[in-house]
C-alpha cells in the first residue's frame, strides 16, 4: 500500500525499513494482524462502538470471510500453475448444490465430500477446455459460471418433490461445533469484559476462532498452512509453480506441464466447491439460487491482494469478511469505521513519510483528514452505502495494492508444447 504513486523520487530516494525484509513471512503476518487489532481497538476506545470488536461480530466476520478465502485459495492453486480461473463462482455454485444434496440424502460429512467433488467436476471442465483444447481462460470461466447456475436450478427442480427451482429443502443435520481450548474460555471472556485496550479486543478475537466453532471451519482453516507447505516446501509444489512461471523451461526439464496444470485446476475447483459447502452449512442450511453473491470474484480480489500467497490471501479475505459483517450491525458501529479508516490511512502515511515517499504520504494524509471530517460531520452512514462495503473495499484494496504485486509470469497464457 505504500507505493500508491510512482513518481521519480519513489525509486531513487525511497528509504527501506531497516531489517524488515529479513523478518520471516509468518512474523510479518502476525505483525500485520496485531496492527489491525490495535487500530480496531483504538477505534473502539475513541468512538465507544463496543460491537466493533465483540466476539459475535468477529465470529460473523470469520464465517463470512471463509467462503471468500477458500475461493481465493482455489484461484491461487490454478494461477500458480498459469491458468486464470474466473469460473470460481460457478464452481462454488456446484459446491452449494452438491453439498446440500449430499447433506440431505446421506449426512453432513458426506455432503461436504460431495460438494468438493462437485466443485472438482467444474475444475475438470475448465482444465479440459483450457489445458486440453487451448480455449481462452476467460471464455471458459464465464461459460462455467453460466452453466453451473442453470444446471443447479434444473437439478433442484427435479431432485425434490415440491421444491422450487431456486432452493432445496433444509439440511436435517449439520457438522458439529466444538471448543478448541475450553480451559481458556472463561479467562479470555473475563479479560474481554474488562474493556482493556488491545488485550480485551485480542481476547474477543481468540474466542471467536476457538469457541463454538464448526469442525468444518477448523478443517478449512488448516488448508491454508497445508497449501503453503505443499506449494513452497515440496518438490511437487516447485514443479507446479515452475509451470506457472515458465512452462517451456519446465517442459524441457521433464516436468509434465499438462498434467500439473490439470491437477492445479481440479484442486482449484475442489477448494471452490468446499467454499460453496461452507456457505450452505454455516448460513442458510440449504441450497439457494444466487446465494454465492459474487464471492468467487471477491475471492479472486483477495488472492490478488495477498500477492498469490496463502497468508496475504487470508488477511485480504478477513478484511472483506469484516466489512461484510458490518451490514448486520447498528449504524453507530458502521459509522465508527470512518475512524478506523482514518487511523489506517494515518499509519500508512507515516510509513510512506519514513521511506521518503512524499506524494504517497500526502495522499494518505489527505484521506485521513477526509475520513475524520466525514465522521465529525455526520451521525451515521447512509444505509444505501453499507451493503456495498465489501465491493467498495475490493476496489480500494486493488487500487492501493496494485503497485506491489507480481503475478506468475505465465499466468493466463494458453500454452502448447513446441509453440503449436
Amino acid at each position: 500500500m505504500t507505493s500508491l504513486m510512482n513518481p521519480p523520487e519513489t525509486e531513487a530516494n525511497a528509504k527501506p525499513l531497516p531489517r524488515f525484509a529479513q523478518i520471516p513471512r509468518w512474523a510479518k503476518l502476525v505483525l500485520y494482524v496485531a496492527l489491525g487489532v490495535g487500530i480496531m481497538s483504538l477505534t473502539r476506545v475513541l468512538t465507544g462502538a463496543g460491537q466493533l470488536t465483540a466476539e459475535n461480530t468477529l465470529r460473523s466476520a470469520l464465517y463470512l470471510a471463509l467462503p471468500i478465502a477458500l475461493a481465493g485459495l482455489g484461484g491461487l492453486w490454478s494461477e500458480r500453475a498459469g491458468v486464470v480461473n474466473i469460473g470460481l463462482e460457478g464452481m462454488m455454485v456446484l459446491g452449494t448444490w452438491f453439498g446440500a444434496y449430499g447433506g440431505i440424502a446421506y449426512g453432513p460429512w458426506q455432503g461436504v465430500i460431495l460438494g468438493v467433488i462437485g466443485g472438482a467436476i467444474g475444475g475438470l471442465l475448465h482444465a479440459i477446455a483450457t489445458v486440453g483444447f487451448g480455449v481462452d481462460h476467460i471464455i471458459s470461466g464465464v461459460s462455467i459460471n453460466l452453466l453451473a447456475v442453470g444446471l443447479c436450478e434444473f437439478l433442484t427442480s427435479v431432485s425434490w418433490d415440491g421444491a422450487s427451482a431456486r432452493e432445496s429443502p433444509t439440511i436435517p443435520n449439520n457438522v458439529a461445533k466444538v471448543d478448541i481450548v475450553p480451559f481458556l474460555k472463561e479467562p479470555l471472556r473475563n479479560l474481554g469484559d474488562e474493556n482493556r485496550f488491545f488485550l480485551s479486543d485480542a481476547a474477543h478475537a481468540i474466542l471467536s476462532v476457538t469457541t463454538n466453532v464448526s469442525l468444518l471451519v477448523i478443517v478449512s482453516l488448516l488448508l491454508f498452512p497445508l497449501t503453503y507447505f505443499v506449494l513452497w516446501k515440496t518438490p511437487f509444489g516447485l514443479r507446479l509453480r515452475s509451470v506457472g512461471e515458465d512452462p517451456d523451461a519446465a517442459d524441457s526439464l521433464g516436468v509434465p506441464v499438462y498434467r500439473m496444470k490439470a491437477i492445479a485446476v481440479m484442486m482449484s475447483g475442489a477448494l471452490s466447491g468446499l467454499a460453496g459447502v461452507v456457505l450452505v452449512y454455516l448460513f442458510s442450511g440449504k441450497f439457494q439460487s444466487q446465494q454465492t453473491g459474487g464471492r468467487g470474484f471477491i475471492g479472486l480480489a483477495a488472492m490478488i491482494f495477498g500477492n498469490w500467497r496463502p497468508g496475504g490471501l487470508l488477511v485480504g479475505a478477513g478484511l472483506f469478511g469484516f466489512m461484510d459483517s458490518m451490514q448486520s450491525q447498528v449504524t453507530e458501529t458502521s459509522h465508527a469505521l470512518l475512524v478506523g479508516a482514518a487511523l489506517m490511512f494515518a499509519v500508512t502515511g507515516l510509513a510512506c513519510l519514513y521511506r521518503k515517499l512524499w506524494v504517497s504520504a500526502a495522499v494518505f494524509f489527505v484521506l485521513t483528514a477526509g475520513a475524520a471530517f466525514w465522521y465529525q460531520a455526520t451521525d451515521e452512514l447512509p444505509r444505501e452505502i453499507i451493503p456495498y462495503f465489501p465491493h467498495v473495499t475490493t476496489l480500494l484494496v486493488l487500487v492501493f495494492a496494485s503497485q506491489r504485486l507480481r503475478m506468475p509470469a505465465a499466468d493466463g497464457r494458453v500454452w502448447r508444447r513446441g509453440g503449436r
